[in-house]
């Protein structure tokens, strides 16, 4: 016979309001204290009013939410157990702070007092994810006396990571800046059970907001500003810049420096060989004003010309932490200029100079072996079809190298479409050479960890891939090989669970090459080197592919990977490519 369950009932409350406000994903790991969540978000997903996700383990739980919020905007709910399960999350948890994704987090606890006494799976998890959570309640277990309120604790949560204003009128605790939540959920026996309807309601307990109180660089932000003609001006879109910074440089005629994950990689003010031309007196050595977007992380170049004391740093704020590089730096939330004056010629001269050499530096390095689809068949004569064949066979025993994969993978990628770049030296080889191309592009930049790139894609294409989305495409994720392995937990998609379609590509060099870029290299003892950076492995991708039950194919040369990201499997699929190191 069912027991009447204050946790239960509670926590049914709680998921039902969440829903009503929007959320419409959780994902729950597995656990015994917070069971009484995992069911009440079973019977609403059976009542049609949420998505349950299920994954065993929480980083890849935490990374899964983090994709979902990134392609839809919403914050999705994480569900944990108490003890270690709850640390798992921070790795996912400080790369939504930083990028300003929207994440609600639901862990478990055993009751405040058993805090400190040695008692099982207890430790103390309030203050656990330190700054990085915009808002923090630590809940007192509902008991037979009342429940802490569900709905204002659910209010102030989802305000607080949206970053929007509450049904109350209240803001979330740092105004516009959406990011991870934690609600720290205490839970008494009986863990689940029958539901009270007469649960009387009590105060939620004050909250804390550990980002607004913690040390950090006092910023005065501008609500807006006027940049008017003058200075030489290059526009930076760094990552998760958006469509903005392509929108400036156009109406303003300045060279639009836009990272591969930036969101505004096209138009024809782009400089794909930014990195060279930044490191070129006659252009970089020029630069008097720099307005930044986004986040850039993926040159030396752009950190080291916002550095300069003779540059005049204009940054325009977006979700995620500021970029602030010179305690005099102007932060904005909006900005214009004067539009491009075309009768101007030194305007002119200044935006062709750099959009001319950039194409001419990317022509010099474009590869001379075009693939198969590329080859014309010219006429029936018969030298013609020799020459065709001898440049078919070309095509398909030329080497693939990470900038040929990288464009490879580029090319095949459309607008519906979703593309996942991880952190290895593949997103470096292509920013250096992917034309302009408005395609979704998406990595985890906040912090350039390789955790949970796998995670993060399936949620993604969960995310753009479900029933109401519109142009439904595949998510192509391109990563290393350690990146795979890192976070091949992520390939586990529980029985029951629809599968979208992913194309995983790795780019497998037995090892971390990113690593053979450092000065170090040159320097270490190799054996040393090898070992703790390079990080040699022989795991065999088909095997472990086969293991999580996904389809393989391993791609030798570059006409079969042209061919096998033109036609992607349905479901789940891992293509591996073999580079040299």
């Amino acid at each position: 016979m069912s027991v009447p369950s204050p946790a239960a009932t509670f926590a049914a409350r709680l998921v039902d309001e969440l829903s009503r406000l929007g959320v419409r994903h959780a994902v729950v790991a597995p656990g015994s204290r917070s069971q009484a969540l995992a069911l009440a978000l079973a019977d609403l997903e059976a009542r049609g009013g949420i998505t349950v996700h299920v994954r065993i383990d929480e980083r890849d739980a935490g990374f899964l939410a983090l994709g979902l919020a990134v392609e839809s905007g919403v914050p999705a709910l994480v569900v944990t157990t108490s003890g270690t399960a709850v640390a798992n999350l921070l790795p996912a948890v400080a790369e939504a702070s930083h990028s300003g994704v929207p994440m609600i987090v639901l862990s478990a606890d055993r009751p405040a007092a058993l805090r400190g006494t040695g008692s099982n799976q207890t430790t103390w998890q309030p203050g656990m994810f330190g700054r990085f959570v915009r808002l923090e309640h630590d809940v007192a277990a509902p008991d037979a006396s009342g429940m802490p309120d569900p709905v204002a604790l659910a209010a102030a949560a989802h305000a607080a990571a949206t970053g929007t204003t509450g049904a109350d009128g209240t803001v979330g605790a740092t105004g516009t800046d959406p990011g991870p939540v934690h609600l720290n959920l205490q839970f008494s026996e009986p863990l689940s059970g029958e539901l009270l309807s007469d649960l009387p309601v009590r105060p939620a307990l004050a909250s804390s907001s550990p980002r607004a109180s913690a040390a950090r660089p006092a910023v005065e932000v501008r609500s807006s500003l006027h940049l008017a003609r003058g200075p030489r001006t290059v526009v930076i879109a760094g990552h998760g810049a958006g469509e903005g910074a392509a929108a400036l440089a156009a109406s303003a005629g300045w060279p639009l420096l836009a990272e591969v994950s930036s969101g505004s990689r096209f138009g024809p003010d782009l400089v794909v060989a930014y990195r060279e031309l930044l490191s070129d007196a006659e252009f970089g050595g020029r630069v008097e004003r720099a307005v930044v977007f986004g986040h850039p992380t993926l040159s030396r170049q752009v950190p080291a010309l916002l550095a300069r004391p003779d540059v005049e740093v204009v940054v325009v704020r977006g979700a995620g932490e500021p970029v602030v590089p010179r305690p005099d730096a102007v932060v904005v939330d909006a900005l214009d200029a004067d539009p491009f004056d075309r009768s101007d010629r030194e305007a002119r001269a200044w935006l062709g100079s750099w959009v001319f050499a950039s194409r001419a530096l990317v022509d010099a390095a474009d590869d001379d072996i075009a693939s198969v689809g590329e080859v014309e068949a010219g006429t029936w004569d018969l030298a013609d079809r020799r020459d065709y064949a001898k440049g078919e066979l070309a095509a398909l025993r030329a080497p693939i190298t990470r900038r040929t994969l990288g464009l490879a993978v580029w090319r095949a990628s459309w607008p519906h479409d979703r593309l996942l770049l991880g952190a290895s030296r593949l997103i470096r080889e292509l920013d250096a050479a992917a034309p302009g191309k408005r395609i979704p592009v998406h990595a985890n930049r906040g912090l350039a960890g390789i955790d949970g790139t796998v995670s993060t894609a399936m949620g993604i294409a969960v995310a753009s891939q479900s029933a109401d989305a519109r142009g439904v495409g595949v998510t192509r994720v391109l990563l290393g090989d350690l990146a795979l392995l890192h976070d091949a937990g992520g390939l586990l998609v529980p029985r029951g669970e629809r599968r979208p379609r992913v194309q995983v590509i790795v780019g497998n060099d037995g090892g971390g090459t990113i690593f053979d870029g450092l000065e170090v290299a040159a320097s270490a003892d190799p054996g040393a080197f090898d070992r703790l950076m390079y990080t040699p492995h022989d795991v065999d991708l088909a095997s472990l592919a086969a293991a999580y039950g996904w389809q393989h194919q391993r791609v030798p040369g570059r006409g079969a990977l042209d061919q096998a990201l033109a036609s992607p499997p349905p479901g789940l699929s891992l293509l591996e490519v073999p580079l040299s190191r």
